[in-house]
Parts: structure tokens; C-alpha cells; sequence
């Protein structure tokens, strides 16, 4: 009995491990980031952009687990909705998205006179804008907050689930991690024009999965202020 019942609870723990990883890798997507990542820190070196690597991964799993265990309390507090969330995240994933879209195809050359970013420069680049909105947007935000918007009766239930998003989550961290730390060597393999054909057709990606958060908000916005007319 005891070992039936550890095997369900095995299982169980699992399942919802794959769940988070499920859900929140592909809309993370940090294969497809990669590209854009690269492109947004042309202007460093191998280390700084490693060392960016690592926080951004960081920040992507403090950002994801902050809002599936209590982000759906602090939007209460603040009385913001999710719609309104991804409203607000689609327009500033346009905006840099757009941005890409028009950035020279030449890397800009470096200024060798200029200082080297000292290590606050980078992290706040490596928060905003490589963390939140290009890594962690408010697709996954919204999706980590599904996942912790009904935990279960109990304490040892609820302990069980927060372990287990915590693992799937980071989980997810890690894939960041790897898929920026070897950028560079994943973008070499398609020469400089296949970059640049890849980072374009990825902005318009981004493009396009901006206004469509943008326009789920919108939606839901709609449709809680005129159900007849959603419907």
C-alpha cells in the first residue's frame, strides 16, 4: 500500500512537472530567441554575453515562479486583470519586435574609445529588455499564472505542486541558458546572410505574436465589458 501509494504520488509530481514544461516551453521558445538574442548583444564580447546568458535565465525563472506561485495575488492587490497584462506586454513586444525589423543589417561597429558596460549595465539589460519582454513576455506570464491560479486543498498537496512547478520551471531556465549561451555558435552555422534572414524573419515572428497578445487582451476586454457583442 505504502509503495502504491508513493508510486502515485511519483507520478503524479511528474505529470505536473511536464505539465509546466509543456506549456511554458514553447511559448518561451528560447531556440527561436536565440536569433534575436544574438542580435541584441552584437556589441559584446563572447564573456559579457555568456555572463548575460546565465542572468537572463536567472531572471526568467525567478520572473516564471513568482507568477505562478503569487502573481495571481499581486494582480488582485493592484486590481490589474490578465487581459490588461497582455495588452500592455503585446505593445511593448511590437515595439521591440519593430524595432529589429528596421535595424541595419551591418553589425554597428564598436566604439573602442567607449568604456565597456560595467557589470549594472548589464543586468539591467539582461532584465529588460532580454528577460521581460523577449524571453518571459506575457504569454508566459499568463501561462504561469493558469498554472498556479487553483492549488490544491492542504499543505502537503500545495507543497507537492509548488515543487514541481519550481522543477518544471526551471526546467525551462536551463533551455534559456543553453539556447543563449551557445547562440553564437548556433547562429555561425548559417553564415552572415542566413543570420540576418533569421533574425528578420523572427522579429516578424515576434511581429506577429505581439498583436496577437495584444489583441487577446483587447478581446478580453471586450468581452467582459460587452458579452453580447464577443459573442
Amino acid at each position: 500500500m505504502f509503495a502504491a501509494s508513493l508510486l502515485r504520488e511519483f507520478v503524479n509530481f511528474g505529470s505536473i512537472v511536464m505539465l509546466a514544461v509543456g506549456a511554458l516551453l514553447p511559448i518561451v521558445d528560447p531556440l527561436g530567441g536565440a536569433p534575436i538574442y544574438l542580435a541584441m548583444t552584437a556589441g559584446l564580447t563572447s564573456a559579457e554575453r555568456n555572463r548575460m546568458a546565465k542572468a537572463v535565465a536567472i531572471n526568467s525563472f525567478l520572473l516564471l515562479i513568482a507568477s505562478a506561485l503569487v502573481g495571481a495575488y499581486v494582480l488582485d492587490f493592484f486590481g490589474v486583470s490578465i487581459p490588461a497584462v497582455q495588452v500592455a506586454g503585446g505593445i511593448v513586444v511590437c515595439l521591440v519586435a519593430w524595432s529589429l525589423l528596421n535595424s541595419p543589417n551591418t553589425q554597428p561597429a564598436v566604439d573602442r574609445s567607449a568604456p565597456p558596460p560595467t557589470p549594472e549595465d548589464l543586468s539591467q539589460r539582461a532584465f529588460y529588455p532580454m528577460t521581460m519582454p523577449l524571453t518571459v513576455g506575457p504569454g508566459s506570464i499568463s501561462v504561469a499564472l493558469t498554472l498556479g491560479a487553483n492549488p490544491p486543498a492542504g499543505f502537503r498537496g500545495l507543497l507537492l505542486t509548488a515543487l514541481a512547478h519550481a522543477l518544471g520551471i526551471l526546467l525551462v531556465a536551463i533551455g534559456v541558458y543553453l539556447c543563449y549561451r551557445y547562440a553564437e555558435i548556433i547562429m555561425r552555422k548559417f553564415g552572415a546572410t542566413g543570420t540576418g534572414v533569421v533574425v528578420r524573419l523572427t522579429a516578424f515572428i515576434l511581429l506577429c505574436i505581439g498583436v496577437q497578445i495584444a489583441w487577446n487582451g483587447v478581446h478580453a476586454l471586450i468581452a467582459s465589458a460587452y458579452p453580447a457583442a464577443a459573442s
